[in-house]
């Protein structure tokens, strides 16, 4: 071990879950989540990272048209007890039915527990997109349920959908988020019934359940092939909407019902059914 290490402080001021999938893609390394940015840690200075992370901010500002700031600050720090420092800032999270929380935390003995280490996880729940799917998934899911998770990343809602005893299949365009997936299923004791790299065009399946938690402009051009595998009462669960971009992914979904709306800070989370 060397005798020193960077931590770098990311602080961000809207736009969190686009910045964490932007680390997830480049960074070789795990990540801690923050209320309002990020803490990355490595024995090699991290310049690089905090440059990519400026170019993606200018890049968001300029799509979205609107002001996003990151601020980020490197410290060379002892490299003694980091680790444990880490492991002591992940806090056990509760929503609803589950207990999330990390290898080194014990279960919860009246909730359904879901082991999840972040260092390995993009979605740990503490993000609202996750925590308002897994809301979701703790009302609708069922034993013995047909589950899809259509862009799976950390898999922690297929994981929750099958410790409701539903069988679940999951997909990710990302090879590392199907890796990471089969990795927190392991953690859990559990094995997802298929997992493939790529996505749900091709699929002759039907489900009870089809959730999607990723961002609205993917929701919309994959609307019809997360409808075509639903089975006919089933049940849409789709979040990574940001509130403004909820009626452009609604008309894609012109033929379903809204059952349920889920909204948590600028995020929404959407539940539909098909129109009879």
């Amino acid at each position: 071990m060397q005798e020193h290490y960077y931590e770098l402080v990311v602080k961000v001021s809207s736009h969190h879950e686009l910045f964490a999938d932007f680390l997830a893609d480049t960074l070789p390394i795990g990540f801690e989540e923050t209320d309002n940015g990020f803490i990355i840690r490595s024995e090699e200075e991290l310049d690089t990272i905090m440059w990519g992370l400026e170019q993606f901010a200018e890049a968001l500002q300029k799509a979205l048209g609107k002001s996003v700031e990151v601020e980020c600050t490197q410290k060379k720090l002892q490299n003694n007890d980091w680790v444990e420092s880490y492991k002591n800032s992940i806090e056990p999270l509760v929503i609803d039915k589950f207990y999330i929380h990390p290898t080194w935390s014990d279960n919860h003995p009246n909730l359904i527990n879901i082991v999840i280490d972040p260092a390995l996880a993009f979605g740990t729940g503490h993000h609202p997109t996750t925590a308002s799917s897994l809301r979701a998934i703790s009302q609708y899911v069922k034993k013995d349920d047909r589950v899809l998770d259509v862009g799976c990343g950390s898999g922690i809602l297929g994981i929750a959908a099958m410790k409701l005893g539903a069988v679940v299949d999951a997909c990710d365009t990302d090879p590392v988020s199907v890796e990471n997936s089969i990795k927190n299923a392991k953690l859990n004791n559990l094995e997802f019934h298929s997992i493939w790299e790529g996505s749900a065009s091709n699929l002759d399946e039907k489900y009870t359940i089809v959730v999607a938690n990723i961002v609205a402009d993917v929701l919309t051009f994959i609307a019809n092939d997360l409808k075509k595998v639903m089975a006919e009462d089933g049940v849409l669960i789709l979040s990574g909407i940001l509130d403004k971009y909820e009626e452009k992914v609604l008309n894609a979904y012109k033929d379903c019902k809204i059952t349920q709306r889920i909204a948590q800070d600028e995020w929404v989370t959407l539940v539909l059914k098909r129109e009879k």
